[in-house]
């Protein structure tokens, strides 16, 4: 009995060893295929490029297709600088017509922190009128111009002086200053100043590798790649330290948008999703600081949408995606559900607004500016504390409540059931304890709009770069769109903050980075 129990030990013994090299193998074939994928997008770009050479303009596909790689490549090579960061970083711890007369605009002054430059003009010798020299100075008029000076690099040199001790002939030195890549030679001004254009101005990196090179520096988008893709990694503690505190929010804002993702080594693209979570308690008075986490899935099953709001409780404002719904289903022990569901009159009064610009349906109009009287009262109480706001809400809003139902209910009866308005009207109804909810709580929001904000920003970046590089690429920018945006949500330079974070990174204690959030930074 003894010996089998030891052939066993023996035997898993050797499994575990076994399942640890294959392991490391298969990551290894991972890496490799990663490489071979990367070249083979590099000789696709080169070919497309050759072609062009060769057989001139022929069309825009050409140029077309050489962006999706240019973008493709760059995405690769930010994944490819991530995962080595990754490795760097776990290794040690593992082992003349007329125009009409207008009234002039008032111009106001130019701020007052712009430098100042002065253009003294020759003043004349001569008079043009009788040609006399005898001219006397009577006053001078200033007009200010607004001016634009190029941003511009420069070398920052670090000295070091080595000093010799007679005494026990040891070296001193003064440390060099932690940079944002090891090894590397980019500031922390100019790393933010990468990832605020990428992120914040839309724009992608072979392109800013050409505005670098018109301003006499010449900086590969490999580089640029290499930089984002260690910075991604390195911003991930600040990541997640936001998105821990917008989870920890009473009321949050949800929703998501699709992005167009390339397939890297089949050319085609296909949808993942950038979903987003909002904590903006302003709308009540309240003095938590506002803050937006953003993540991102390459698909929309429901199970993405339980991980963005992982441990959340509460209340939760949202679309009518089903993928929410067993957030809002009461727990089998306890009888509690993890989220209460509070539905959006913005998305409800959209439906509506559809049907009338199309129809101009004079029963959609009434509804339309029935619904508009319930955004009316929110504007009055904006800001004031929870209680005022439900006391408001239940003498006004309630009853107004109540009469857009009945009148939801006397037109479904008078149009037909398969019209849009009817539609649009069900819609309502099958949600209206969710629509009523908002009255009940003071710290709750008529709409979901605090998360379609803040899913303008990226409608705006797929519009420019069309679509991400891959999937790892969309994680990358939900990390960083993470803390630009946050950063935004709190009035600060999203490229300052950046510069003020990457500076620290090197040598801040990990237990300590909430120091680093952007409403505990003063810059």
């Amino acid at each position: 009995m003894q010996a089998d129990y030891k052939a066993l030990q023996q035997e898993h013994g050797s499994l575990k060893n076994a399942h640890v090299v294959l392991k490391t193998e298969l990551k290894a074939r991972d890496a490799e295929l990663y490489a071979k994928t990367l070249h083979i997008e590099k000789l696709k770009m080169q070919l497309a490029l050759l072609k062009r050479a060769r057989f001139g303009q022929s069309s825009e596909k050409l140029d077309h297709k050489i962006e999706q790689l240019e973008l493709l490549i760059g995405d690769l090579e930010e994944g490819e600088a991530e995962t080595s960061e990754r490795v760097e970083v776990i290794k040690p711890l593992s082992s003349s017509a007329p125009t009409r007369e207008r009234s002039r605009a008032v111009r106001l002054p130019l701020p007052e922190h712009l430098p100042r430059e002065r253009v003294e003009h020759e003043a004349a010798c001569v008079c043009r009128s009788c040609g006399g020299t005898n001219l006397t100075l009577i006053g001078t008029d200033e007009r200010e111009v607004l001016e634009y000076v190029p941003a511009h690099f420069k070398a920052v040199v670090h000295c070091r002086p080595k000093m010799s001790c007679r005494d026990c002939q040891a070296i001193e030195q003064p440390p060099m200053a932690a940079l944002p890549i090891e090894r590397g030679r980019p500031g922390p001004a100019l790393v933010a100043h990468v990832l605020a254009a990428k992120y914040c101005d839309h724009l992608p990196l072979y392109r800013q590798s050409e505005i670098y090179t018109r301003a006499g520096v010449h900086i590969e988008r490999s580089t640029l790649s290499d930089w984002v893709g260690r910075m991604a990694f390195h911003l991930c503690p600040t990541n997640e330290a936001i998105a821990r505190h917008v989870r920890a929010g009473p009321t949050l804002h949800a929703d998501d948008t699709p992005v167009p993702v390339l397939s890297p080594g089949l050319g085609k693209t296909k949808t993942g999703r950038l979903w987003v979570a909002v904590r903006d308690e302003r709308p009540w008075g309240s003095t938590a600081p506002p803050a937006v986490f953003y993540r991102y899935s390459p698909d929309r099953m429901a199970e993405q949408a339980e991980a963005l709001l992982a441990d959340c409780r509460g209340f939760l404002h949202a679309d009518a995606y089903s993928g929410f719904n067993n957030l809002y289903r009461p727990d089998p022990l306890t009888g509690d559900a993890r989220l209460v569901e509070v539905a959006c009159w913005a998305h409800a009064r959209r439906k509506i607004y559809d049907e009338h610009h199309v129809t101009k349906s004079p029963a959609a109009k009434e509804l339309l500016e029935r619904i508009g009287e319930l955004f009316a009262i929110e504007e009055q109480i904006h800001g004031r504390p929870p209680g005022e706001r439900k006391a408001v809400r239940v003498e006004h809003a309630v009853p107004l409540l109540l009469q857009i139902k009945a009148r939801f209910e006397q037109t479904l009866d008078m149009v037909s059931q398969k019209s849009s308005l009817a539609v649009a009207i069900r819609y309502s109804l099958s949600r209206w304890d969710a629509l009523m909810r908002y009255t009940t709580d003071g710290r709750l929001d008529i709409c979901n709009n605090a998360a379609e904000r803040a899913i303008r920003p990226l409608a705006l970046g797929r519009k420019n770069w069309l679509f991400a590089g891959s999937d790892s690429g969309g994680e990358r920018a939900a990390t960083i769109y993470t803390i630009i945006q946050t950063a935004r949500l709190n009035g600060v330079d999203p490229e300052s903050y950046l510069r003020h974070v990457i500076s620290r990174l090197d040598n801040h204690p990990a237990k300590r980075i909430d120091e680093l959030l952007p409403w505990n930074v003063k810059l």
